[in-house]
């Protein structure tokens, strides 16, 4: 491919320019593309039917894949009958859209891609395909610009599982362990350095030097960067022509279809997308280890390390569900058999219980059976334990999941990537006011001032702070409808919704609660998502760390605030008989007969659960809509006569599914659902089990997502998983704290044990030991005497019992505490976060890098003059050589040149080792000098 001269005063410019660059500064473009040769297999978009055309070859060594023409593919729409129905201002803005488009493709050319477009028209629509495939030369000067780390020397595969390692130590077959074919291998691996290219496994084959994710990784770079129009106006990038509707879609291309191949052909010809589909996204394999080693390979490390956490968290809730199951049997078993709710059940009318509100009748305590058995199901001697053992198990699962990840880390090369090779975001580039020396890598990067952003993330706080009031408000309004609906449904004539009142209103409630939850959280998350962008973070991993934390704030607010209000409020200020405590005019809800921990459990189940088949239904049935609009709309604008779906190309293909939305949501719905198994666990033990028959699906709903149903997303790279490891380190100790004060105040655990200490082993008498008699005064007003649940004197006063009990709650928070940090913090010293065989191949890796790049050779450069605004056909260029040190050469700019080099100002050195190192040599067309 040739450069393309500059029209007029519109000249293309690349998207590398410094940005102290001004648009009237000229340039020199030196093409340095390879020629496109009889036989070349890489780089090009050209038609295979074309003269000069060949295709790309497959991306991976070894593949019978059908070779693509292009790596990543552009789309836009155009509705050919609005052309002649527009309006002024309507034809403004095509043709304001269509100048966009056009400037940024021809960018494209200038930055070294290959640029190849196809149409799909009939007489009232149209669908343009960009098609883009970056040559050898550009390859090269991103992936050393990128600082990707390729291999030096080839490794076993060193994938281990600690439970397959288990099971063939106890000599047990391992149901779980399948062989999937084409395993990728390690390495060895350092960044990439062109000068060394020699020292690298693969150099001598440029078609599979470079796999698929990094040529994605390098093109979305150059996507990102490149300009349309004024970058002081954020008028750069692809993402901001996406939101401007501009261009329809922008992705990579799958790796072939999914479906199965042709008979006969080998497992080792699969593409790496059927590969994924038959051992990993298939419902079968639901009970088989994750091939994570293939998902990094064809999704990138971000994604492999989302399921590579799921996956690991999911079999860390087998015991834990395991353990929770049987305590709620042992519950079960306890129900029939406790003494005091026998005693409720058998009462009869011993206990006449005080009205639920101001108009509702006296009740028996004896009609409250049924939830007092309930209630016995959640609150038993057994439940401390399995809190005590879910705040240890978080712990252990949080240190395991450290070495894990620092394990996987390695093995992907990425243990480094957020300290030292990753790159400040495009759009913090281009906003950036100044520029400062990074004080890693000492290059001149732009900067933004500490203090600006200090003061733009307090102000952000704000808004994170109303926004979680509104959520309070919100709550507020729920207690009040439940308080309303208990005294509505109280008031039936039917006996049985009368007994049901408050059960009723609470499930209602949660019902509500739930609704609230997901409508608020939409409109959150896109107030995060601007107030993100406006505090100005320098990396992409500081952004997303960011908009994670605010939409996580509001998230446990609007998720965890109707179960905090349950575990340690209601029924907390009630006051008594004759002296009751009101809420806007509304008396204040108290806890049904079975207690707060039976409600707690319901609207624990209703939320998770619910929120957890909605999710479940929503990613099965809203993508199946979606992509068969999507399906339907596409092929409704072929010709007539055209083939089906059978016969297109793989960018019209991709190009029906449904774009991938990232992984934000994926976690945000497994960290809830571990604050739901952890904070809480003290009035569900089933939570565990629920939430582990969720992940088994959720892992293959996700899994097929990704590969069947979404477009390809570009491979991103990642240390770990981010912020989100704080945050599920911040609700285990959460978890702690909370259970500790669950098991204290909300549950009968510490009464019962003072009342076997105090009065009787066998709990006899115990339920009229926990009920006051009304105060005299309320008894004269209705002629009868009633009771509450409460320790208070007959005039209303606490009693001494209360004082003991609550010397003895704050005791048991105090000590439950402080064990249990104890212990984790054992664990954590006992449990070192990198494994020691880790540790020593990181120091091997680091030797054999520094051996192979850290050698000083002295290289023969090629300095080239020409002068400004002067035409190639006027003037030649000036070639001479002289001997510089390639680790010195670029220090000798104000600005790198962009890529292949077009950038030529005041003079340009190029080291010729940089083209003598490559097969085949490119070319080096000095005549095809063009002037600005």
């Amino acid at each position: 491919m040739t450069s393309e001269a500059c029209s007029g005063s519109r000249c293309a410019r690349s998207g590398t320019l410094r940005r102290r660059v001004m648009d009237e500064d000229t340039a020199v473009l030196i093409d340095m593309a390879p020629r496109p040769e009889k036989g070349d297999s890489y780089g090009s978009t050209g038609r295979p039917s074309e003269p000069g055309g060949h295709q790309a070859a497959a991306c991976r060594a070894g593949t019978l894949a059908n070779p693509r023409i292009a790596d990543f593919v552009l789309v836009w729409e155009e509705d050919l009958r609005l052309g002649r129905q527009q309006d002024n201002a309507s034809r403004d803005k095509t043709a304001l859209h269509r100048a966009w488009r056009e400037t940024f493709l021809d960018n494209l050319r200038v930055a070294g891609l290959h640029v190849d477009q196809r149409d799909i028209q009939d007489e009232d629509s149209a669908v343009h395909y960009v098609l883009l495939s970056a040559p050898w030369a550009v390859l090269c000067y991103y992936a050393e610009d990128l600082r990707l780390k390729l291999p030096l020397q080839e490794l076993p595969n060193q994938a281990s599982n600690w439970s397959a390692g288990l099971l063939q130590w106890l000599g047990v077959p391992n149901i779980l362990l399948e062989d999937v074919p084409d395993v990728p291998p390690e390495y060895y691996s350092c960044q990439f350095k062109v000068s060394k290219l020699s020292r690298f496994l693969g150099s001598d084959n440029q078609d599979t030097f470079f796999t698929c994710t990094n040529r994605h990784q390098i093109i979305f770079e150059i996507l990102a960067k490149t300009p349309y129009g004024h970058e002081k106006k954020g008028l750069f990038g692809v993402d901001q022509l996406l939101s401007q509707g501009v261009f329809r879609a922008a992705f990579p291309l799958h790796d072939g279809p999914f479906t199965a191949p042709p008979e006969g052909l080998r497992a080792t010809g699969l593409s790496q997308r059927h590969i994924l589909f038959r051992h990993w996204a298939h419902w079968r394999k639901w009970y088989k280890y994750q091939p994570l080693d293939h998902v990094r390979r064809y999704f990138g490390e971000k994604v492999a390390l989302y399921f590579a956490w799921l996956g690991f968290y999911t079999c860390w809730l087998l015991p834990a569900a395991v353990v929770g199951t049987l305590v709620f049997l042992v519950g079960c078993f306890m129900a029939f058999s406790d003494t005091p709710t026998q005693e409720v059940c058998s009462s009869a009318d011993s206990f006449e219980m005080c009205p639920l509100c101001l108009d509702c009748p006296f009740w028996l305590l004896s009609s409250a059976c049924a939830q007092v058995q309930a209630g016995r199901l959640f609150d038993h001697e057994g439940t401390v334990f399995f809190s005590s053992f879910v705040a240890l198990w978080a712990v252990l699962f949080l240190e395991y999941w450290k070495r894990k990840s620092a394990t996987l880390a390695y093995r992907w090369g990425c243990s480094d990537f957020e300290d030292i090779e990753e790159r400040p975001r495009p759009q913090f580039a281009a906003s950036a006011p100044t520029t400062a020396p990074n004080p890693i890598t000492g290059v001149d990067e732009p900067y933004f001032p500490r203090r600006s952003r200090v003061h733009r993330v307090l102000a952000g706080s704000v808004v994170v702070a109303m926004m979680v009031a509104v959520v309070v408000m919100c709550l507020v309004s729920i207690i009040l409808y439940r308080a309303i609906m208990a005294i509505l449904v109280s008031r039936s004539d039917n006996t049985l919704l009368a007994a049901w009142a408050s059960r009723i209103a609470s499930l209602t409630g949660s019902v509500v609660n739930l609704v609230f939850i997901l409508i608020l959280s939409k409109l959150y998350v896109a107030l995060a998502h601007v107030l993100t962008r406006w505090e100005m973070h320098r990396t992409q991993t500081r952004f997303e760390d960011a908009f994670t934390l605010k939409v996580f704030i509001f998230q446990f607010v609007n998720f965890y605030s109707s179960p905090i209000y349950i575990a340690f409020f209601k029924g907390r200020f009630v006051g008594y008989p004759g002296s009751y405590h009101s809420l806007f005019g509304v008396r204040n809800e108290e806890c049904a007969a079975g207690g707060c921990l039976i409600e707690l459990a319901q609207e624990l189940l209703v939320i998770m659960v619910g929120k957890q088949v909605i999710n479940n239904v929503q990613e099965i049935l809203v993508p199946k809509l979606k992509g068969w609009w999507q399906k339907f709309r596409l092929r409704s604008k072929r010709k007539v006569g055209a083939s089906t779906a059978a016969g297109q190309a793989p960018w019209e293909a991709d190009y029906e599914l449904l774009p991938c939305e990232g992984l934000f949501d994926e976690y945000l719905e497994m960290v809830l659902q571990f604050g739901f198994v952890t904070i809480f666990v003290a009035a569900c033990p089933l939570a565990p089990l629920f939430a582990l028959l969720n992940n088994w699906v959720e892992i293959r709903l996700d899994a097929r997502k990704f590969v069947c149903e979404r477009r390809r997303p570009v491979a991103q790279r990642a240390q770990d998983v981010g912020i989100w490891f704080p945050i599920l380190a911040g609700i285990t100790h959460l978890a702690v704290i909370s259970n500790a004060f669950l098991l204290a105040f909300s549950s009968d655990f510490l009464p019962r044990a003072y009342y076997r200490w105090t009065r009787a082993g066998d709990l006899r008498g115990f339920v009229n030991f926990t009920l006051a008699r009304a105060p005299p005064t309320f008894a004269a007003e209705h002629n009868r005497t009633c009771r509450y649940r409460a320790f208070r004197e007959d005039d209303g006063r606490y009693s001494w019992t209360y004082w003991h009990l609550l010397a003895i709650r704050l005791a048991f928070v105090i000590v439950f505490e402080h064990v249990v940090f104890s212990i984790s913090h054992v664990l954590d010293l006992l449990v070192p976060d990198i494994p020691e065989s880790v540790e020593v191949k990181v120091k091997r890796e680091y030797y054999l890098a520094k051996q192979a790049l850290a050698e000083n050779e002295t290289h023969s450069c090629l300095f080239l003059s020409c002068p400004r605004r002067v035409a190639p056909a006027q003037h030649s260029p000036t070639v001479s050589s002289a001997p510089c040190s390639g680790s010195q050469l670029w220090r000798e700019f104000t600005a790198p040149p962009s890529p292949p080099f077009p950038i030529v100002r005041q003079g340009l050195l190029v080291p010729s080792s940089y083209f003598l190192n490559w097969a085949p040599l490119p070319s080096w067309p000095l005549n095809s000098l063009v002037a600005q």
